[in-house]
């Protein structure tokens, strides 16, 4: 067992956006207090101190968001810009990000807890991705249709119209920056709602886009409960599209309101995600790979592979590099610069997580954990001795605990690997052209990843899932469709 890293409090970074008075919402390009007045606290998950006050937005403040949006989608200033213009302005995004990466960074570690070099590489791949759509405004390309001599017949892509962009709490940059790049492309205005335990890096995200040539308006921020701030957002209808990152039940609650006015809707849900390490595999990478799967960012990751699958001839040489590899993620500040694994977000989730040790231990499962558990921190944990109708087998812990088990041929790996409500991302370890190519062919998921894991393109690749892991993608051309209607003119001459 090792100790919990730990760095002297004042060694730990202290932004000046920290600084001053409660953080307020973006409308209309101008900050402002929700009208109730009402603040919550965001916490840092490291030391359980408040790091600052938010404004809690209800009814009112989102009404007057999407109004705000309404009004920018409508202005000339927005709405009949060139496409070159567009493209510029999102290259601004891009660059003031860039400007500003480490204090984005630092912020979502000290906001949701994660390794500053795993929060310095999502702001990276954000400012990647933002500079991907940038590229797009100029490529939106209608079609011409087959048409008698007197006709002419053509299509338009178009913007839908209002944005309602809602974030999930384990990665704020990168999931601002994956709704936000599109949505901007195709000209859309948003409103943006970050999570209520991490929305700061999202705000400081909104007074650096006062920095470039955005309208006001365009983008408009409101922070709140999901319960209360979410659900209005997701009703209004003002709102043309919802575009939601997290959890299942939220998910269908968004879909199950939608159909009221028939909302377009996108989900990005959660996972189950299977590793399937074949014997011909090189096992040490496939170790690496799989404890990466389910430890790295402390579990908190909707592709998180938390049913490792091994074939049963080199299962117990297998076991072992798990064990030796679960060593190398030590636990500790996310500025401490050996530290492998953050803590988990809050109390709540920790006690979440937790209470699923103890439904594997009721469910007969063996457990191995490799260091120490406390206060909000969690180890990577190893559950074995548990079938495929085990909880933990069965249900999305969003924590470092995975589940190990065996199969016996390619047939049975794929059967085990897609035996789930879910289907994200799945990856398989082979030397073997042909089994990776069936397995990648037989597997229920949006995403496969042959010898790697989590490979994330910045834009060029659809990300999404398969049954209840969501509707729709983020990325590749997919998008763009997901983001726009398509309207037919027919001419007659």
């Amino acid at each position: 067992m090792t100790s919990v890293l730990s760095v002297n409090p004042g060694a730990r970074p202290a932004p000046a956006f920290l600084d001053g008075a409660p953080k307020q919402l973006l409308i209309g390009g101008t900050w402002r207090t929700a009208a109730s007045g009402d603040t919550f606290d965001t916490l840092d998950p490291t030391t359980g101190g408040v790091l600052s006050r938010v404004a809690s937005a209800g009814q009112a403040d989102v009404d007057a968001a999407v109004a705000a949006a309404r009004r920018a989608f409508e202005d000339p200033s927005w709405a009949n810009i060139t496409p070159y213009q567009r493209s510029r302005i999102l290259l601004q995004v891009a660059d003031v990000m860039e400007a500003n990466a480490e204090e984005l960074a630092v912020l979502d570690s000290l906001d949701m807890g994660g390794p500053l070099w795993m929060t310095r590489w999502l702001v990276n791949h954000s400012v990647e991705v933002i500079r991907h759509y940038a590229g797009w405004p100029t490529k939106f390309y209608g079609q011409t249709a087959p048409s008698d001599s007197d006709a002419f017949h053509y299509t338009l892509r178009q913007p839908l119209g209002v944005v309602g962009a809602i974030t999930a709490w384990n990665g704020p940059v990168l999931q601002v920056a994956w709704k936000l790049g599109p949505a901007l492309a195709t000209g859309n205005t948003m409103v943006i709602k970050p999570a209520a335990w991490s929305p700061l890096s999202t705000l400081r995200i909104g007074e650096l886009l006062g920095e470039t040539d955005l309208p006001p308006g365009v983008v408009n921020i409101v922070t709140g409960d999901g319960a209360v701030t979410g659900e209005a957002l997701t009703n209004h209808p003002g709102v043309n599209k919802i575009s939601f990152t997290g959890s299942l039940g939220v998910g269908k609650r968004i879909l199950e309101v939608s159909s009221k006015d028939l909302k377009r809707v996108t989900l990005e849900l959660g996972g189950k995600s299977p590793t399937i390490v074949f014997a011909d595999a090189d096992l040490a990478a496939a170790a690496k790979g799989a404890v990466a799967g389910f430890a790295q960012g402390s579990g908190e990751g909707c592709v998180a592979g938390t049913r490792i699958f091994v074939h049963e001839s080199v299962r117990e040489h297998f076991r072992e590099l798990l064990i030796e590899e679960m060593k190398a993620y030590a636990l500790g500040d996310p500025f401490h610069p050996d530290t492998r694994m953050g803590p988990l977000v809050s109390d709540q989730h920790f006690e979440r997580v937790s209470s699923y040790l103890d439904v594997a231990r009721a469910e007969g499962g063996n457990l191995t954990t490799v260091g120490e558990t406390r206060d909000r921190y969690m180890p990577p944990t190893l559950v074995e001795n548990v079938g495929r109708d085990a909880r933990v087998v069965r249900e999305e812990i969003f924590g470092p605990v995975a589940a190990l088990m065996t199969f016996t041929d390619t047939a049975d790996a794929i059967a085990q690997g897609n035996d789930t409500d879910f289907g994200l991302a799945a990856s398989v370890w082979t030397t073997n052209l042909e089994t990776a190519h069936r397995v990648a062919r037989g597997l229920q998921a949006g995403t496969i990843w042959i010898n790697t894991y989590a490979e994330m393109s910045a834009g060029t690749m659809p990300f999404g899932g398969f049954k209840q892991s969501g509707i729709g993608r983020e990325h590749g051309t997919d998008v763009l469709d997901a983001y726009t209607e398509v309207k037919s003119v027919m001419i007659r001459f």
